[in-house]
């Protein structure tokens, strides 16, 4: 059993021959360090870990960094998110997509990320758009991307159903993904405390993966990567997620157009409704050698 205790303590716990100090600084240097500005995803920290033999030891440890993200639209406040710093033009741009304010590159002409926790996005000359509905009031959470919704019909966006029949993918190549993900997890390896999701093409292929503490911010980054990149739809593609799939990820890939969404976690009831409403075909507990399929099973093929 490990016991994670907090990084700042009395300068002795216990008996000093039952400590092993294997890279402990002083408080005053970790508390110092506590107000560095940490341009990466990943910080310092400090535990006591007590080891198999009852003895305790200080370590250095890596930790997942969370920090408010504010999204503006002109100077006007959009929403607070909680995120992991970095590509966050891509999550403001995948945030927008997903919540039906814009729908094509061209309605953005500038996104803007030079000031400390803010994004501030410029739309191009002309475009209108209505943001009663998609103001958030309160902080989104990392685990949350759904809270400081007013209503229930502001939860529900109107992008269109998966048009395309024809898209499938082969058991086999299903069955990689999950330790091709879990290899482009840089983050994860360091910290343990990081999501990740991840755009393939039909043949196993990994195009983008981010990281972020929330698995809604991760997505938002990959869709948003996309489109920024003017790649948009991907109506032959599949979006895997390290987490669970909630009816806010679901809804996410639909915005994308992604017909294909799998889970190495469990699937919500509301999740699987709103796939099979929306012809997505949503994969859960992606743990090979299996898996479930809990909606249009006919984009796997079976046969060998």
């Amino acid at each position: 059993m490990r016991v994670r205790l907090a990084a700042v303590m009395t300068d002795e716990i216990v008996s000093r021959r039952n400590v092993q100090v294997t890279d402990f600084h002083r408080r005053q240097q970790y508390l110092k360090s506590l107000h560095m500005k940490e341009p990466h995803s990943i910080g310092p920290g400090q535990i006591i870990r007590r080891k198999e033999d009852g003895a305790l030891e200080y370590l250095r440890d890596e930790l997942t960094i969370e920090e408010p993200l504010e999204i503006r639209i002109g100077d006007k406040t959009l929403a607070t998110t909680m995120r992991t710093p970095g590509h966050d033009d891509e999550l403001a741009a995948g945030f927008l997509l997903s919540e039906a304010i814009v729908r094509d590159r061209q309605q953005v002409a500038k996104i803007s990320t030079g000031i400390d926790n803010v994004v501030v996005v410029e739309l191009a000359r002309g475009v209108r758009v209505r943001l009663n509905t998609a103001q958030r009031f309160g902080t989104i959470s990392s685990s949350c991307g759904l809270c400081g919704k007013t209503s229930i019909d502001a939860i529900r966006q109107d992008f269109p159903a998966i048009g395309s029949a024809n898209v499938r993918i082969e058991i086999a190549k299903l069955l990689s993904l999950p330790e091709k993900l879990r290899k482009a997890q840089s983050d994860f390896a360091r910290t343990g405390g990081i999501h990740a999701a991840g755009i393939f093409d039909l043949n196993g292929e990994l195009k983008i993966v981010r990281e972020d503490i929330g698995r809604h911010n991760a997505v938002d980054k990959v869709i948003g990567h996309t489109f920024l990149s003017r790649a948009l739809p991907l109506d032959r593609h599949l979006l895997l997620v390290s987490g669970r799939a909630s009816f806010e990820i679901v809804q996410k890939a639909l915005a994308a157009g992604i017909p294909i969404v799998a889970a190495v976690s469990a699937p919500s009831t509301l999740a699987v409704d709103f796939a099979r409403e929306s012809n997505q075909t949503l994969i859960g507990f992606l743990r090979p050698p299996s898996f479930n399929i809990y909606s249009h099973i006919e984009r796997v093929i079976f046969e060998t």
